[in-house]
């Protein structure tokens, strides 16, 4: 019996192939043949969560009134942790009640806000490169993507003055992150300010996604949205607790902003889950409430792991400059090769896993990712073998 009459939804059609899947079977092939892979592609933390997390989930879970359905809203505890975090870090204050809203990790929080508001034919603008939920979501939705290209001449910023004034009449949400994943890219408080007046003058929806709030280096204290006056009735922010607290299996993160945008995705998500498992809410409560100590040992260690590889990246030719956040380098492929080949080749002769550019949109070709998710000792293994490949950027390198 043929079955070509069971077909996926039209909106499947409409996504992008995912690069992750396809890099995730090679390295599948390449660990069947013996090659020991050094993984630096996905932003996927080594490491342990931090024991003090591990064992408030534990403490939680022998509690038997965990181990029900938990409130959709999440556990007043955690949510009280949210605006405690947002009040001590950024002198935000939230409404714990209404205006925080813990997620299955920010991927999902992120997806289902553009199912929540995202109309068939809908327009939404969203940079290139981007975080892939920040197009993927909008598009399952039936969301018309408008990219906002970005540059390295204007310091991976979107360029607000190019947005013609017919697209931004159309457009009802605008996907933006800071610091960037993938491009590392941090933005100053005034352009924070200047997103807000050009979406209040617009009446367009801010989406900004505060992921890498607290990998931020020398220094360096990232700008939240909520701290610009007058963000919060036009606006919503996302966190996740995967990167800073080794978390992301555990898969929880939060929204918070406008009481109306919340209580839309919180309407949708009661008709799509029933959150997050109260034990692992109680281990994120801990999670935030960990002193700043905790954090800036996660913030040396990153950034010792930043400056490895950017200097034995520069023996092989690249001149890769200090990215003040994230837990990435942004690394430019050898000229006249695409990010697809360049990130295969290199898993193929090496056994060093990058993540293409052009995963992250159109505008991200011509670079690799390299997430920093390993010891200095993997990233100097990583370094030898791409110099014993013949791997550099250099015009008579992998280019010919």
């Amino acid at each position: 019996m043929s079955l070509d009459w069971i077909t996926p939804a039209e909106r499947l059609s409409a996504l992008p192939p995912y690069v992750f899947a396809r890099l995730d079977e090679l390295k599948a092939r390449a660990r069947e043949q013996g090659l020991d892979l050094i993984d630096l592609g996905m932003g996927n933390p080594d490491g342990a969560t931090p024991q003090p997390v591990v064992d408030a989930a534990a403490e939680a879970m022998r509690n038997s009134s965990n181990h029900g359905y938990p409130p959709f809203e999440g556990t007043a505890n955690f949510r009280r942790a949210i605006a405690n975090w947002y009040q001590r870090r950024y002198a935000v204050q939230l409404d714990a009640d209404s205006e925080a809203l813990p997620l299955i990790g920010s991927k999902e929080g992120l997806t289902h806000l553009a199912l929540a508001y995202v109309n068939p034919g809908d327009l939404v603008l969203v940079p290139s490169p981007a975080y892939p939920a920040h197009f993927r979501g909008p598009l399952i939705a039936g969301g018309k993507i408008h990219n906002l290209i970005l540059k390295p001449e204007q310091d991976w910023l979107i360029d607000l003055t190019a947005i013609p004034d017919e697209v931004a009449k159309q457009a009802k949400i605008l996907y933006f992150n800071y610091p960037s994943n993938p491009t590392t890219a941090t933005a100053p408080r005034e352009f924070f300010e200047e997103i807000v007046a050009f979406a209040r003058r617009h009446e367009i929806l801010l989406v900004h996604d505060l992921c890498y709030a607290e990998l931020a280096f020398d220094g360096y204290q990232p700008t939240s949205l909520l701290e610009i006056p007058g963000a919060k009735e036009i606006s919503v922010e996302f966190h996740t607790l995967s990167k800073t607290y080794n978390m992301a299996g555990w898969r929880v993160g939060f929204v918070v902003g406008n009481s109306k945008i919340i209580q839309g995705l919180r309407t949708l998500k009661t008709n799509m889950d029933y959150g997050i498992f109260a034990a692992v809410q109680a281990a994120a409560q801990t999670a935030l409430e960990l002193p700043d100590s905790y954090v800036q040992q996660v913030q040396e260690r990153y950034r010792q792991r930043r400056d490895f590889l950017i200097q034995g990246l520069a023996e092989l030719g690249w001149e890769i400059p200090k990215s003040k956040a994230t837990m990435y380098l942004w690394v430019q492929c050898p000229p006249g090769v695409n990010s697809t080949d360049f990130a295969l080749d290199t898993l193929q002769k090496t056994g060093v896993v990058v993540t293409p550019g052009n995963a992250f949109g159109v505008a991200g070709e011509g670079y690799v990712r390299i997430s920093l998710i390993a010891e200095c000792d993997r990233l100097g293994e990583a370094l030898r073998r791409l110099k014993q490949a013949g791997i550099c950027y250099q015009p008579d390198s992998l280019a010919s």
